[in-house]
């Protein structure tokens, strides 16, 4: 290759070289990005566009950098704070900046105005604690974003705030305790970002209402394992079906998600969180959150309905298809019964009736991308009427079984307080008993009870008689009669018994006889 005179342009204004060959084009680099000496610094090295400081002890960024470079890698050094213009030269071609594994533990706002075109940044394994904002607001290009394995403990809502290219923002270990929502709802959302790893973190709660809202093509790009989640139905329900839209964060890492219970905060006993043998979870709360994220939805009948395709693919170039639950194929732009297709894979139900409830099935399909997905989304039409009268039905019962509780709770306290006072049946109950134990002598003795003193009346008021069972006695001396007064021994066992056998004739009349017992001489 040979180039005669030519004319270049230069900081100092046009002028004319000769040159052959390699020699033209070095003239025609050091014309473009600065002088010869200062294209690559002497702890560097240098290829091309790329230049690699990694492990020089650096504190601060080369001064002679030339213009050119693309790429800058300034890892494991001892860059402590970023600072305006602690990059020296301006860098407008610069797209990847790596300054991982320093010891950066701030940004100052305005630090990235030197470099204002880059795509990727790595400010990974390094001290930083807060994001204040806005540090990033000069880098409206970014597109990547790694920060993990710092220190982060705080981030302000607009710390990322102007990054609308943002794709992949890297948080994951660091002591990060609330779920940075405002990436996703809000005046300042960003709506390229497809992935948010904030894994293995300090998160114990998630606004799940909220993300409720936001699209399946973010969604599934949001990694949470290796946090410390507090168990809770809502959550298993919300991983459990992004599990079931095929979500790589939650496949992927199935078994890194673990939970603690509320008694337990200090995390001794982590249970799976994603295990059905370990959450006890009721369907209705199941069935709530799929819900919420648009995987059921309830009308009446002659409803208006729209249920929309949340899709993960998207973009521009992708078809929708539905297919209704008796297998008919429902496409865009062909009207079927009351049922449309619109071209952004909306479903809609002019006039919702009882048998078209059941399961739809929304499939996109990018043909450019040779990708394709299915959702299953359920519809539940209702009747308002019967349902009406069936809660007007089960009202009245309940109404009924309530009055019927408070009846019987006021008869059972008239019962109990309402009652006479029972003062003057004492005296006629204690009058029966005197009457009682005054008979009892009767049994043993012929004369009828005669009038006692009044002391001994007072004496016999507690006493009892019982029928004593008759005693046989095996003695020769006894002539097979019955011992009326056997031991006490036996007059205990005596006493608790009641009945009396058909050997006891003898005793029996004995007892009842009107001649008194004469023991045989």
């Amino acid at each position: 290759m040979s180039l005669n005179w030519q004319t270049l342009p230069t900081r100092l204004g046009v002028f004319k070289v000769s040159c052959r060959g390699l020699a033209c084009l070095l003239v025609f680099t050091v014309s473009v990005c600065g002088s010869a000496p200062g294209m690559c610094p002497a702890a560097c090295i240098c290829a091309s566009d790329i230049v690699s400081c990694t492990n020089r002890n650096l504190t601060r960024v080369p001064a002679n950098l030339y213009k050119c470079i693309k790429r800058l890698d300034l890892s494991y050094n001892r860059i402590g704070i970023l600072e305006p213009e602690w990059v020296p030269v301006l860098s407008e071609k610069l797209n990847t900046l790596i300054v991982n594994h320093n010891s950066i533990s701030s940004i100052s706002i305005g630090s990235f105005s030197m470099t204002p075109n880059l795509k990727y940044l790595d400010l990974s394994s390094n001290s930083l604690r807060t994001l204040s904002s806005p540090v990033f607001h000069e880098l409206k290009a970014l597109e990547v974003l790694l920060l993990y394995n710092n220190q982060i403990t705080h981030i302000e809502s607009l710390a990322f705030g102007g990054l609308y290219k943002l794709q992949k923002l890297y948080l994951s270990y660091n002591l990060v305790s609330h779920f940075p929502l405002d990436l996703y709802v809000g005046k300042h959302k960003l709506t390229d970002l497809v992935l948010l790893d904030i894994s293995f973190n300090r998160i114990q709660t998630m606004p799940i209402q909220r993300l409720s809202s936001v699209p399946a093509k973010q969604l599934s790009g949001i990694y949470l394992h290796g946090n410390p989640f507090y168990c809770d139905c809502v959550l298993y329900s919300m991983l459990i079906f992004w599990y079931q839209r095929h979500f790589s964060s939650v496949v992927d890492f199935k078994n890194e998600y673990s939970c603690l219970l509320q008694s337990d905060p200090r995390g001794h006993n982590k249970l799976p969180l994603l295990h059905d043998s370990f959450m006890n979870c009721s369907e209705s709360t199941v069935n709530s959150s799929f819900q919420a994220f648009g995987l059921i939805h309830d009308a009446q009948v002659g409803d208006r309905l729209i249920v929309h395709c949340d899709s993960r693919i998207s973009d521009t170039g992708t078809q929708f298809v539905w297919v209704s639950p008796d297998n008919r194929l429902l496409e865009p732009d062909r009207e079927t019964d009351n049922f449309k297709v619109f071209p952004n894979g909306s479903l809609e139900i002019t006039d919702a009736q009882l048998e078209n409830s059941g399961l739809y099935s929304c499939i996109a399909i990018n043909k450019k991308r040779l990708l394709n997905e299915t959702i299953e989304v359920r519809i539940n039409v209702s009747n308002f009427t019967v349902n009406r009268s069936h809660a007007h039905e089960a009202f009245n019962t309940a109404f009924t079984t309530l009055a019927a509780c408070v009846a019987s709770i006021i008869l059972v306290l008239l019962y109990l307080y309402l009652t006479p006072c029972p003062c003057q049946c004492k005296g006629k109950k204690k009058k029966r008993k005197l009457n009682q134990s005054s008979a009892h002598p009767s049994i043993l003795n012929s004369a009828l009870p005669q009038e006692l003193p009044a002391d001994e009346k007072k004496a016999s008021t507690g006493k009892r008689v019982v029928f004593l069972e008759p005693v046989h006695e095996p003695k020769q001396s006894q002539n097979g009669k019955v011992k009326l007064f056997p031991n006490d021994s036996v007059v205990t066992e005596s006493i608790l018994k009641t009945t009396r056998t058909k050997s006891d004739s003898d005793s029996v009349n004995s007892v009842f006889s009107d001649t008194p017992f004469m023991p045989p001489a």
